[in-house]
């Protein structure tokens, strides 16, 4: 039996659900999991990242993958540090905005939304911060 992914939006999927769990062999694993952030949402929070840079607020000349991070700990999605394997210094680990719920990226997107409200970014896309 190969993996399966359902959709349980539907009583038909769930019917599905129901059926392949039954038909599971011995020792099979079940992962239930609430769904994660759409591509629409990432296109999204890319184009209004790329927005932010272009603005520079504040004079901060920073690219989007920094102002991911720093919209992501301002939404209270905080890294964990591990020391460097030359223990030179420290690693964030489990910061990917891939893991969060689409709600959680619905916050961050309006968390964007607010600051560029408050520093005067012009969106590319006007609908980015409705």
């Amino acid at each position: 039996m190969n993996g399966q992914t359902i959709i349980l939006a539907t009583p038909r999927q769930r019917e599905m659900a129901h059926a392949l769990i039954e038909r599971a062999p011995p020792g099979a694993v079940l992962n239930i999991r609430e769904a994660t952030r759409s591509d629409d949402q990432n296109a999204k929070m890319w184009a209004m990242l790329s927005d932010v840079a272009r603005a520079r607020p504040q004079g901060r000349v920073l690219p989007t993958e920094i102002w991911k991070a720093l919209f992501m700990a301002a939404c209270g999605q905080t890294p964990r540090f591990e020391p460097s394997l030359d223990g030179q210094g420290v690693v964030p680990t489990g910061y990917k905005s891939s893991r969060l719920t689409k709600v959680e990226f619905s916050d961050l997107i309006e968390c964007i939304a607010a600051f560029g409200a408050e520093h005067g970014v012009v969106w590319s896309d006007e609908r980015k911060a409705a």
